[in-house]
């Protein structure tokens, strides 16, 4: 009678902790289902904002050739030196003149020659066969005399500097340039731009120009190309800078950072704190307050100014409650208390 006693008292207490423990549980649900966040607020509106990019980049001159002749052999004179300045047509090197000289030689036998067909086939002496392929070695004669001038009494193509040499006089021209000729009147500048900009740069634009030389200066400079692919690998497109140089302080080789204004826009503009960050992963989101309840809306994020960041979204419309404060509690669709 004893253990039948004690066997309905150990009953008893479990239906009265199960009972408990059901009761604890619905008043734990109903308390979840009751949660309310305090948090602040602030409504989102349209900010002009100058947008523009800052990209470092390295100065090349406008044009650069190497000065490298189609023959081989003695390099008999070099008339400049590195930094000599040049122009259009001045004399930079004389090779070794015994082709050129017989071939100058024989084309004066040969156009003498030509003289005396051009008169017999006008008397009908000789057949057109034949002054036909006297023509033919005379017109082939004209072009190599015109090429080994070319290459004996090599000129400059354009104005700019020696920047390189490589051979002294007398020395045997092996195949490596002679020289290195670089226009720095004019300077150009490759810069690779991210490929969300692409819309927005156009040929024509103006650039500024800042190196650490000259720290209180800025340099004017033109996009004068816009390459019209964009890089896999980067993401990123390359425009090409023309950079007026006339008193040549900037130089090939240079750091520089340039400056491309794109002009002002109409943009979304948050407190930083108020953008959270998916863990694991670069996805941005914040959270809206949408008639006491929280919202959350996924976010592209762009430049930042100080405490505040650009942000973008199809849900973000201007006149929209962000939340500032609290939102790193939130969940999607928790009641808010707005604290004014």
């Amino acid at each position: 009678m004893k253990q039948t006693f004690t066997i309905f008292a150990a009953c008893l207490l479990g239906l009265l902790m199960s009972a408990c423990t059901s009761s604890n549980n619905k008043n734990t649900q109903i308390v979840e289902e009751e949660r309310i966040e305090q948090v602040k607020t602030r409504i989102v509106r349209f900010c002009e904002m100058s947008r523009e990019i800052e990209i470092s980049t390295i100065l090349q001159g406008y044009e650069t050739q190497n000065i490298a002749p189609s023959l081989t052999g003695r390099i008999e004179k070099i008339y400049v030196e590195v930094g000599d300045h040049v122009s259009p047509g001045d004399d930079l090197v004389r090779m070794d003149q015994n082709q050129y000289n017989t071939t100058r030689l024989a084309f004066g036998n040969l156009k003498t020659e030509m003289e005396r067909m051009q008169k017999l086939k006008e008397s009908g002496s000789i057949s057109q066969q034949s002054y036909d392929q006297m023509k033919l070695n005379y017109d082939q004669t004209i072009e190599s005399l015109k090429f080994l001038e070319e290459n004996t009494y090599v000129k400059a193509p354009f104005e700019g500097v020696i920047a390189a040499k490589s051979y002294e006089d007398g020395e045997l021209y092996s195949g490596q340039p002679i020289l290195v000729l670089t226009q720095i009147s004019t300077l150009k500048a490759l810069v690779s731009i991210p490929e969300s900009y692409f819309p927005m740069v156009k040929a024509g634009m103006k650039v500024t120009l800042k190196s650490s030389i000259y720290k209180d200066e800025t340099f004017p400079a033109t996009i004068e190309l816009v390459y019209p692919t964009v890089d896999a690998a980067s993401h990123t497109f390359q425009v090409k800078l023309r950079i007026p140089n006339k008193d040549e302080r900037l130089r090939p080789g240079m750091y520089v950072s340039s400056t491309i204004a794109l002009g002002q826009e109409n943009v979304f503009m948050v407190p930083y704190q108020s953008v959270l960050k998916l863990t694991g992963s670069n996805e941005r989101y914040i959270f809206l307050n949408e008639n006491g309840i929280a919202k959350r809306v996924k976010v592209q994020i762009g430049e930042r100014f100080n405490e505040m960041i650009e942000i973008s979204a199809p849900e973000v419309k201007e006149g929209a409650e962000i939340i500032v404060v609290g939102q790193s509690r939130l969940v999607d669709g928790v009641k808010l208390n707005v604290i004014k």
